[in-house]
Order: structure tokens, then C-alpha cells, then sequence
């Protein structure tokens, strides 16, 4: 497969992405480089769901292989939120700094025990064809006491790796790719695309 559209506009996955999949995979394209302009209502209830209908779209809007994600963070303390809404958590302009901080201040009214919590990606494939692949990566991880690291977006200055000793923010941006949830989610991707003779 020559040429592939990631359904996102964010440059830092973009960057994950042909980063991981560039060798495989000759032009891989965001949504605005493609040419692509719709409005995808994601009303899945789960990172499956929504990551098929970002691909589905896509796919139908271009007739080309498509891939999306749906990732987020699921905090235990605070019963998996915010879950498939972490993009939309708190409401949709708001700052990830504080989204942050709300989220270590719920973390802190629980012993460090609790403060559990993992990254979570869907990716979705969808070929012109009609045919459509859909698998999860996780990181386990916990909720730090403070925000730390420059090097990852998101809720990545909060999610702290106690076999690394520090956030994922914190990582190196090679090191981040190989244990991350969309890092794990787009080579299992990838492995079973080479196996099904896609790419």
C-alpha cells in the first residue's frame, strides 16, 4: 500500500506515526494534507468504536486506506475518567494544564497505591474495500504528584512510569514510541497488515 490518511490533525501523533509506520508505508497523510474537510461525529462508546468511525469516514470520503485512533486516559481513582472524553474533558477549550491539575488534585486524596491509571489506544484500519481491522495498546502507569516533562502533549506530564522514574513527558521521543499505548497499538497494527499482506 503506497499511500495511507491518518484521521487527525494533531502534528505530535502525526509525527508518532510516520515515525513508526514510515518504513512501511511510502506517503502517509493527515486529513488536511489529503485534502479531506468532514465533520466526524464520534458517538461511540468505547475506543473501538470511535477510532472505526473516524477510519470509516475517511476511507469513504477518499477511497484510500484509512487509519484513526482513539486514545485517552483512564484514571482508576476516578472510575476510568475521563475515559473516551479526555480530549473533551472538562469541556472542549480547555487547557490540558487544567485538566491536569484537576486530575493530580483527585489523585492526592487517595494513597499512592490508588493513583493507578493507563493509557488506552484503539487504532482502526479501513480499506477501500470494505475490509476493517480495529486493536488496543495500553501503558499501566499512575497519576504524579506535579506536572513534569517537555517532550509529550497531552496528559503525558502527569502520567509517571515507575519502572522508568519518570512521566511519559519525560522520556525521550524514541523511548516514549516504544513503550507508548499508540507506539504498541500501531506496530501490533502494522505486524498483522504485513501478515494480511496489506502493507
Amino acid at each position: 500500500m503506497e499511500r495511507l490518511v491518518f484521521a487527525t490533525g494533531n502534528q505530535g501523533k502525526m509525527r508518532e506515526i510516520r515515525e513508526i509506520l514510515g518504513d512501511s508505508i511510502p506517503e502517509i497523510l493527515s486529513m488536511k494534507e489529503a485534502g479531506i474537510d468532514i465533520d466526524i461525529v464520534e458517538d461511540g462508546t468505547s475506543f473501538e468504536e470511535n477510532a472505526l468511525i473516524k477510519a470509516r469516514a475517511v476511507s469513504r470520503a477518499a477511497s484510500i486506506m484509512a487509519m484513526a485512533d482513539d486514545s485517552g486516559l483512564e484514571v482508576d481513582c476516578m472510575g476510568g475518567a475521563p475515559g473516551i472524553y479526555s480530549a473533551r474533558f472538562l469541556g472542549e477549550d480547555t487547557s490540558y494544564d487544567i485538566k491536569n491539575h484537576y486530575i493530580i488534585d483527585k489523585a492526592m486524596q487517595v494513597p499512592l497505591e490508588e493513583r493507578t491509571a493507563r493509557f488506552v489506544c484503539a487504532i482502526a484500519c479501513v480499506l477501500p474495500d470494505g475490509r476493517e481491522w480495529v486493536i488496543r495498546g495500553t501503558v499501566e502507569g499512575r497519576i504524579h504528584d506535579r506536572q513534569a516533562g517537555e517532550n509529550g502533549f497531552g496528559y503525558d506530564p502527569i502520567f509517571f512510569l515507575p519502572e522508568c522514574g519518570m512521566t511519559t513527558a519525560e522520556l525521550p521521543r524514541e523511548e516514549k514510541n516504544a513503550i507508548s499505548h499508540r507506539g504498541r497499538a500501531l506496530r501490533a497494527m502494522k505486524e498483522l497488515l504485513t501478515k494480511e499482506g496489506i502493507l
